[in-house]
């Protein structure tokens, strides 16, 4: 192998390594709801592989060939033909491991592939080099290739490709550059020229295979993961799948929205029928008596941005979302689509904590935000006291902050610190410098005047007032022992979250994250 080629091999063989890592990372995070340890689990389990890889290729560097010996190369594509197999099943093998014992045991699989293809890197710089007094710079530039190579991987997959196309298009893609690769260490390993041809058409017709296979091989890869053991061949499919850079959305069969695997709300914005918990949305009205300008952190399925939207007062509506899949989903349901169009919301594709830190100039009547899971990975960024201070520093005299605690006790006690005032709705927690209350006069205006694309929330019969008066009763429940889907005070809920051992979040803690290491949420 001469040393161009070396540094050609190294390159891609890296180039296919990472890309490969950036699926399995995404498909790790989906089955694990993007728990915080899932990706330090992978890594482990890469790196275990890339050591055991290295050390098997030593004992394949320990003959006499010389560097530049082109029958090497036949060698070397077989060995790179079974890695770039075995590292294509890896994400299938998660499928197959969800339904019997959940994702950790695919890991196996991630280590054997990384060790195929660690074991490339090694054996190239040792065909490749020439054991001269340069070997130590050429040895450093095969390295730097492949560094390039694999830093290539991870930007072009994880920020193109994922873009562009499904994990499935994807999985095709890197499994068939794989397959060029190995077809050009056959091009210019030494053997009979119909040897060659032979093994040419064979890595053709096994590119054909492969691309012909994945659909099958890769089918419904996110339900297998979501649905675990509850998963049947027959009836379990998504209604809809949108997949971008920035996670994967799936629908249920009845509207449940999945963002990166982790529950995240139904597209409906019913009151009445409240499978959302809708209400906490209408919550707002009571609380502030006139919430002109409305940031939210969060889009989602768009039902809680639909909600507030239309509340009484509104005239300003900035929704920062991080994932644009959403705008896709939302376009695709009557319920919420309108949203889209609606000339008093704004809707910006960002991270909300980088938003918020671009426009100081920025104030709001009132600040919302439904969060994800208190302890998926990143959630720090947006329960912290360090998050609680600039949401402080965007809010108008009298403004309001309210967020989704997820029944955490460490975000509850995180709020009720930093903020004077707060109470407890449901398991959102309302926070502001100036003192408020859960207003029922405002709760049942709100309730009775609120109109979404101009059809009243409820209904004006007796059905329609009856379950009015359930809701306006609502109000009362401040005054009652805490419960769980109630109203509670701010010192109550201190009082709670102290005997429940809560700490304040901060960015540096990230307490809520790393309370339970291992985490394993049932099928739907």
């Amino acid at each position: 192998m001469g040393f161009a080629v070396a540094l050609a091999v190294a390159a891609v063989a890296g180039f296919i390594a990472l890309s490969y890592e950036i699926l399995w990372y995404r498909v790790i995070s989906y089955a694990s709801w993007g728990l915080p340890g899932a990706f330090g689990l992978l890594l482990a389990a890469y790196l275990f592989g890339l050591a055991i890889g290295s050390r098997v290729a030593g004992a394949l560097c320990k003959d006499k060939t010389r560097a530049g010996d082109t029958k090497q190369l036949r060698a070397l594509a077989i060995f790179t033909f079974v890695a770039n197999v075995v590292a294509w099943l890896v994400v299938p093998a998660f499928g197959l491991s969800a339904k019997k014992y959940d994702w950790p045991p695919a890991l196996a699989a991630v280590a054997l592939a990384a060790a195929l293809l660690g074991a490339i890197l090694p054996t190239v710089a040792h065909f490749g080099i020439k054991p001269d007094d340069k070997a130590g710079a050429n040895l450093s530039y095969v390295y730097l290739s492949n560094i390039v190579g694999s830093a290539a991987g991870s930007l072009v997959t994880g920020f193109v490709f994922l873009d562009l196309w499904s994990l499935q298009t994807i999985g095709a893609i890197i499994a068939c550059v794989g397959m060029v690769l190995v077809a050009a260490l056959v091009a210019m390993a030494e053997m009979p020229p119909s040897s060659r041809a032979a093994g040419l058409v064979a890595l053709l017709g096994v590119s054909v295979v492969l691309v012909k296979a994945t659909p099958s091989v890769y089918d419904r890869i996110w339900e297998r993961l979501l649905y675990k053991e509850s998963f049947d061949e027959a009836s379990t499919r998504f209604l809809d799948v949108v997949e971008t850079k920035s996670g994967v959305i799936t629908v249920t069969q009845d509207g449940t929205v999945y963002g990166g695997g982790a529950y995240d709300g139904r597209v409906s914005t019913s009151i009445r029928w409240d499978r959302n918990g809708i209400f906490r949305a209408h919550a707002l009205g009571a609380m502030h008596p006139a919430p002109k300008r409305v940031f939210m952190i969060g889009l989602a399925t768009g039902a809680w941005a639909q909600v507030v939207a239309h509340l009484p007062h509104v005239e300003k509506l900035t929704v920062v979302e991080i994932n644009p899949g959403y705008l896709t989903l939302i376009s695709k349901y009557d319920e919420v689509k309108s949203l889209l169009s609606n000339p008093k919301v704004e809707i910006v594709v960002d991270d909300g904590r980088r938003w918020l830190n671009r426009h100081p100039e920025e104030k709001f009547d009132a600040v919302v935000m439904n969060t994800t899971w208190n302890w998926r990975g990143h959630s720090t960024n947006l329960l912290s006291v360090e998050f609680l201070e600039l949401v402080r520093a965007r809010l108008s005299p009298g403004g309001l902050f309210y967020f989704n605690t997820t029944s955490s006790d460490d975000a509850k006690m995180t709020a009720s610190t930093v903020f004077p005032h707060a109470l407890r709705v449901y398991n959102f927690m309302a926070v502001s410098d100036s003192p408020f209350s859960f207003d029922e006069d405002r709760w049942r205006a709100t309730l009775t005047s609120m109109t979404i694309d101009g059809a009243p929330i409820l209904p004006d019969d007796d059905d329609g007032r009856a379950y009015l008066e359930d809701l306006v009763r609502y109000a009362d429940t401040v005054n009652e022992p805490p419960r769980d889907d109630g109203l509670e005070r701010r010192e109550s809920v201190l009082a709670r979250a102290d005997a429940a051992g809560a700490r304040v979040i901060t960015d540096d803690n990230m307490v809520t994250e790393w309370r339970q290491v291992l985490r394993f949420q049932p099928p739907p």
